[in-house]
């Protein structure tokens, strides 16, 4: 299948890799407002095009599908040209700035016969699998800590008065939506949906999270996620169970399970090992879904996507986090 990419970050050239890794993407076309970046990433990675306009892209018969990587706050418009031209869209986390964009993009998804798909590394790794299939082994579960929290240099940037797209309302930023999204997926594909959702951020001067502690109330057991970008941790993710804890290196990549049984306190290592560029997972099942018009898992994914976007939505006006989008 023939790709096209929106974007010309690290995360651009990340997913490009992935995608040549996998065998089933190729690279084909690349997208730059800048006809510099463009040409520069379309040689350094042997694609045969490159835009910097962004309809006339969509229009070509060059490319099936696009993966796109620009500020958040522009997906949700870049989307909806690509999916109207019939291009399978596969678009960075987070995949839109709230669930109305969401709803309006999918019904012009199928209007088009096209799929679209939130790129979110994570729970399309081997390891993820694991983790849902041994769920069991602790048992009745009461309690989740799962953190991702991660300084950022831009936030360097903000300290000196920049206003980087992630710090910036203008662009749909925060640290929830940029980093809390991982172990939040985490927690929807292995939970499904909270019963309740609060959300307990420092608000930085742009008027967006710069960290924050999310609390996901289930049935039986309460789900702490704590991301940020403007502090570091080494905490592990963990999942505590009346038999046993799951213990993960991270939440994404999630590179190693340790189950720590609470009566014999042995442990045992249930992870694999899996590629260093882990994006290859999601490359594979978006590309074989496609193929194989797997509607059972696109709507599994569909789902994921909009039960995540409802809680980020939800946290942000607990706090008037507005967008500027929503303006």
């Amino acid at each position: 299948m023939n790709l096209g990419t929106v974007g010309t970050g690290w995360i651009t050239a990340s997913f490009i890799e992935a995608a040549k890794l996998s065998g089933e993407l190729n690279l084909t076309a690349v997208y730059s407002r800048t006809e510099d970046k463009a040409k520069e990433l379309a040689h350094t990675y042997n694609a045969a095009h490159y835009f910097t306009d962004l309809d006339e892209m969509a229009k070509s018969s060059e490319i099936q599908a696009v993966y796109i990587a620009s500020p958040n706050s522009v997906h949700f418009e870049q989307a909806l040209t690509f999916l109207k031209n019939k291009k399978h869209v596969i678009c960075e986390k987070p995949i839109f700035s709230n669930p109305a964009e969401l709803e309006k993009a999918y019904q012009t998804a199928e209007e088009n016969g096209v799929y679209l798909f939130e790129a979110i590394r994570n729970i399309h790794t081997p390891n993820f699998r694991i983790l849902k299939e041994k769920l069991h082994m602790a048992g009745n579960l009461r309690s989740t800590m799962l953190p991702y929290i991660q300084y950022s240099s831009r936030y360097d940037l903000f300290l000196r008065g920049e206003n980087p797209n992630i710090f910036s309302s203008t662009f749909s930023g925060g640290a929830l939506v940029d980093l809390g999204v991982y172990p939040l997926y985490l927690a929807v594909g292995l939970f499904g949906e909270p019963k309740k959702v609060s959300y307990h951020p420092v608000i930085l001067s742009s008027g967006i999270d710069g960290s924050g502690t999310l609390v996901l109330e289930y049935q039986d057991f309460i789900c702490t996620i704590l991301c940020s970008k403007i502090s570091h941790s080494v905490m592990p993710c963990e999942i505590h169970g009346e038999r046993g804890t799951f213990v993960l290196g991270d939440a994404a990549p999630i590179s190693e399970i340790k189950f720590i049984d609470s009566h014999t306190k042995e442990s045992e290592i249930l992870s694999v090992t899996q590629e260093d560029k882990d994006m290859v997972y999601e490359c594979i099942n978006i590309a074989k879904i496609i193929e194989t018009n797997d509607d059972n898992q696109y709507e599994n994914l569909k789902n994921m996507s909009k039960i995540v976007l409802r809680i980020t939505e939800e946290a942000r006006k607990q706090n008037n986090i507005v967008f500027g989008v929503e303006r």
